[in-house]
């Protein structure tokens, strides 16, 4: 009696109902809410979760308690599983639902797949330079490099208060301050009127401070730390700032931009160079060179950007194409081939998508005087296919259920 009842629940089409009508609400609210939240704020906050606690609409924080899109999105798996395998009959005059029905369920299951599995980073060269790994656009990481060894700590980690041991390095990483958002400013000669924030490397020229987190996707949250290092006999070897402004080409041509207007381009480059100069411990007669940049996945092959192609409608400044002509090189296989990238033919290699994103090239570059250069967006989806095998059954059951009860129908009208 009980495992009918629970048979009963899960097939029931009011639940199915129920959850629609939660999907519903729940794009809803998190629609309204990328105003407060951002995009990515809001897809963590209300669809990567299984309960949502309190939500943000037009800037008010409401106590309200909603099943999250992990929650509803399994429960519509469960409940299309369970009435798909409960009524499954193979007959032929079903061969159409059945059919939809699966389709739709590998929608459900692609769509889970995605997002577990897909990764959106970017690539970013100027022409001659050759890449053979992407970057994260959100996510930074802290670098030590000692020889040929790397260690790298995700900036996550980095919590005020907290002491990283490594059991790669031999000094302890003591994080005094951790802000999810900074800015910088230049320590000109005649203007040092701030306190330093750290006694060695680039705080002695430049000046970090908080941000607030910004929200929109043409903008990104740049994180930076003040850090103690300590040796294994607990001597403090000093304090260093670490920071995304260092470590990401996208942000030191920021800074780059900002300062060019103030003081001319050559001054310009002169300052954010010196902001890119890695900071480096000598400890043991060993040297431990340390950035933070944006966390990086590397590829079996390489891309060269050979040239970089920005066209604009005539007599305006519009932007017509973006163009990036790159050589594909794999030593695995002994490939290597030139292949264009545009805005709307993007390259499938490797398992990766890679997209035209932006571009200074052209005229912008020539005015700028410096070399063009391109950013690809690198999306990484193993089940990119499962919308589209989905559809199609869905589209395919719906036509085969339609054409068998309109020949049916039909035969019926010419029965005398």
């Amino acid at each position: 009696m009980i495992i009918k009842k629970i048979v009963g629940f899960l097939t029931s089409l009011r639940l199915t109902v129920v959850l629609l009508a939660f999907s519903i609400i729940l794009v809803f609210v998190g629609t309204l809410a990328q105003v407060d939240e951002g995009l990515y704020g809001a897809q963590a906050h209300y669809f990567k979760r299984w309960f949502v606690i309190g939500v943000d609409l037009f800037g008010h924080k409401l106590p309200l308690i909603l099943p999250g899109g992990y929650l509803i999105g399994t429960s519509l798996l469960v409940n299309l599983v369970a009435a798909h395998v409960y009524r499954f009959q193979l007959k032929t005059k079903k061969i159409g639902i059945q059919l939809a029905h699966a389709g739709v369920i590998l929608l459900l299951v692609g769509q889970l797949a995605t997002d577990i599995l897909a990764r959106e980073m970017q690539l970013r060269f100027v022409e001659g330079e050759k890449r053979s790994y992407s970057e994260s656009a959100t996510d930074y990481e802290l670098i030590f490099k000692n020889g040929g060894q790397e260690t790298a700590i995700p900036a996550t980690l980095l919590n005020p208060g907290e002491a990283l041991k490594i059991s790669s390095l031999p000094f302890t990483i003591k994080v005094k301050t951790f802000w999810k958002n900074s800015g910088v400013s230049f320590r000109a000669p005649m203007m040092k009127s701030n306190p330093l924030v750290a006694s060695n490397g680039l705080a002695l020229n430049f000046d970090f401070s908080s941000s607030d987190e910004v929200k929109s996707m043409d903008q990104k949250n740049i994180p930076t730390a003040i850090i103690d290092l300590i040796s294994p006999a607990g001597v403090l070897l000093g304090d260093w700032v670490v920071s995304g402004w260092t470590g990401d080409a996208g942000s030191i041509e920021t800074v780059t931009e900002f300062y060019q207007s103030q003081v001319g381009a050559e001054m310009a480059r002169k300052i954010s160079g010196q902001l890119a100069v890695p900071q480096s411990l000598e400890l043991d007669n060993k040297s431990y060179v340390f950035v933070m940049r944006p966390a990086r996945i590397q590829h079996n092959f390489a891309l060269t950007l050979l040239k970089a192609t920005h066209t604009v409608y005539p007599g305006t400044d519009i932007p017509k194409d973006f163009r990036s002509r790159v050589l594909v090189e794999n030593s695995a296989t002994g490939e290597k081939r030139e292949v264009e990238i545009s805005m709307n033919h993007p390259l499938r290699y490797g398992g990766y998508t890679f997209y035209q994103y932006q571009m200074t090239a052209g005229e912008m570059a020539e005015k700028q005087g410096i070399t063009p250069s391109s950013v690809l967006s690198v999306v990484r989806n193993p089940s990119w296919l499962t919308p589209y095998i989905g559809c199609g059954m869905v589209g395919i059951g719906l036509i085969i259920q339609f054409m068998y009860h309109l020949v049916g129908f039909v035969s019926k009208r010419k029965t005398p």
